[in-house]
């Protein structure tokens, strides 16, 4: 893990951490707020104990733009075990495996190809995903029955990496809030298995972050909206005072953030009306 000072004034920061394998991203986070002594942390983008790699990180009041962060499309490695029961779609609960000849390549290859493009799906009954308030795993551990609406996703590209009976591992990238399990289990599915789970996932990126030793972003390089030349005072921006559209160098309807120094603030223009959407957000 890379060395960081302590600092002495609180951090307004955007980096990619890599989470390890066998902790939750919750247990990551508080590992790195006692790194960077730090109260105020957050992340986007929960990954599984099981799971690692890329978690994009924000200190300070930072995690106020996650939101507005360009997070797509990601890149995930997996690994599938065929054959493999688990009603958690990974190893976490495997209960039975099933013992299985060897597949030809072509087949695997062809079912991975078969999963691009738009796909509808129902999510795992172990995610996140809210049921009357509560999530769905927790639902699930505790016996009850669940009834998750199905979602769509873009699969934009699949391929195969490596296939070493029972395990295929591929690479996938994919729209926001796309469960790989589920692409496990509609992989398991396309080759005519009953049963396989992931052994292995870790995301390679989202969007354009990449991991790199933890080293500082610089925020307004990373937000999805364009970016907009306000043409008063700053100082009336950062008060808050009220604003009108011919103070702003582009009019249309749309977000857009506006370069305040080491501030940044995030406006909204909808019927020739200014309106704030983050205001005064430190970046350094």
């Amino acid at each position: 893990m890379p060395a960081h000072h302590t600092p002495s004034v609180p951090m307004h920061k955007l980096f990619v951490a890599y989470k390890p394998t066998g902790m939750s991203s919750n247990q990551f986070l508080g590992h790195l707020k006692r790194r960077y002594n730090i109260n105020k942390a957050g992340y986007s983008g929960t990954l599984d104990p099981f799971a690692k790699g890329v978690l994009i990180v924000a200190l300070g009041n930072a995690t106020r733009l996650f939101r507005f962060l360009k997070k797509t499309p990601k890149v995930y490695r997996a690994t599938l075990w065929l054959g493999a029961h688990s009603k958690t779609l990974d190893i976490e609960k495997i209960e039975t495996i099933d013992t299985l000849p060897p597949l030809p390549l072509e087949k695997i290859t062809a079912a991975l190809k078969s999963l691009q493009g738009s796909l509808t799906y129902t999510p795992p009954d172990f995610s996140a995903k809210k049921i009357h308030g509560k999530r769905a795993y927790t639902l699930a551990r505790e016996g009850e029955d669940i009834a998750l609406q199905p979602i769509t996703s873009d699969i934009y590209a699949i391929h195969l990496i490596h296939y070493c009976h029972p395990f295929v591992t591929f690479e996938v990238t994919v729209s926001e809030g796309t469960y790989i399990r589920s692409l496990g289990k509609l992989l398991c599915e396309r080759l005519g298995l009953r049963g396989g789970a992931l052994s292995a996932l870790e995301r390679l990126s989202e969007g354009k972050f990449r991991y790199n030793d933890e080293q500082f972003l610089d925020i307004k390089q990373y937000l999805d909206m364009p970016q907009n030349i306000f043409l008063g005072e700053r100082d009336d921006m950062l008060l808050g005072k009220k604003l009108h559209v011919d103070q702003f160098s582009l009019q249309d309807a749309s977000h857009y953030w506006i370069d305040l120094g080491e501030y940044i603030s995030i406006i909204k223009i909808e019927n020739s009306e200014i309106y704030y959407v983050l205001n005064k957000v430190a970046t350094c």
